[in-house]
């Protein structure tokens, strides 16, 4: 059985945030075993590593300006969406589709005013290297704890013909980014022959539910019961390459 527990009495997070303890404290009254998943937001890894940015800092170029008359959004932000992006993948009104430097395709190169700061103005970057990050926070972990214990870094994306946002992976240490289930037998005896399994989406998927997307508070959680193999992968593993990418 899979069960989420949300981890309470995490505080809003400020740039120089000690990130990796305020979540060793808030996890050991939970009593964590070894093969529990965390779950972490990655709006308060970006908020401890002060990425935040003031629009009013930012001067558009040319080609953000005439993009933003054809998206209908603030030139300043999409200033800031090209500069965190490699190629601009679909535009229309109101819609601003890149690839992200770290390699995934999304909205706005991810770039987020909620849960942010009370100033209109003022937006937060993802971070840096989700991936380092997260491998850096489950050696603090498993240290501090001596246990074993892997991390999965979420956010929140869109997905091609399909409505609506949900949790994926951004940062990944610990588990499979990706699940190689080719060869095994299915229920009649048949080995599978395309099946691979994004583990780190379905993980932060799931503990998404108890995230929320609004003012519930709960920056992060502990998942518990999820069978895996002991590959120690990446979300980089997820990323579609551009030459096998049909909708970049």
């Amino acid at each position: 059985m899979i069960e989420l527990l949300p981890v309470q009495g995490i505080p809003i997070i400020k740039p120089d945030d000690n990130l990796p303890a305020i979540l060793l404290n808030a996890i050991t009254p939970m009593s964590p075993q070894s093969g529990d998943v965390l779950v972490v937001t990655s709006k308060i890894i970006s908020k401890a590593e002060g990425r935040f940015v003031n629009l009013r800092d930012i001067s558009p170029s040319e080609n953000a300006i005439a993009l933003g008359q054809k998206t209908q959004k603030d030139p300043r932000l999409v200033e800031l969406i090209l500069r965190e992006s490699t190629e601009v993948s679909r535009y229309a009104p109101t819609i601003l589709i890149t690839r992200h430097y770290l390699g995934f395709v999304s909205a706005n190169a991810g770039i987020d005013h909620s849960n942010t700061a009370t100033d209109p103005d003022t937006v937060l970057l993802l971070p840096s290297d989700p991936d380092a990050y997260a491998k850096q926070l489950r050696e603090y972990l498993q240290t501090a704890l001596n246990l074993t214990l892997s991390i999965v870094i979420a956010d929140s994306h869109g997905r091609p013909h399909r409505w609506g946002t949900m949790g994926v992976a951004v940062g990944v240490a610990g588990l499979p980014g990706v699940e190689d289930w080719r060869g095994r037998p299915d229920l009649f005896g048949f080995k599978l022959q395309h099946t691979e399994i994004a583990l780190a989406d379905m993980i932060a998927s799931a503990a998404t539910l108890v995230l929320g997307q609004a003012a519930e508070g709960i920056p992060a959680v502990l998942v518990r019961g999820v069978v895996h193999s002991q590959r120690d992968g990446s979300a980089a593993e997820i990323y579609r390459p551009v030459n096998k990418d049909l909708y970049k």
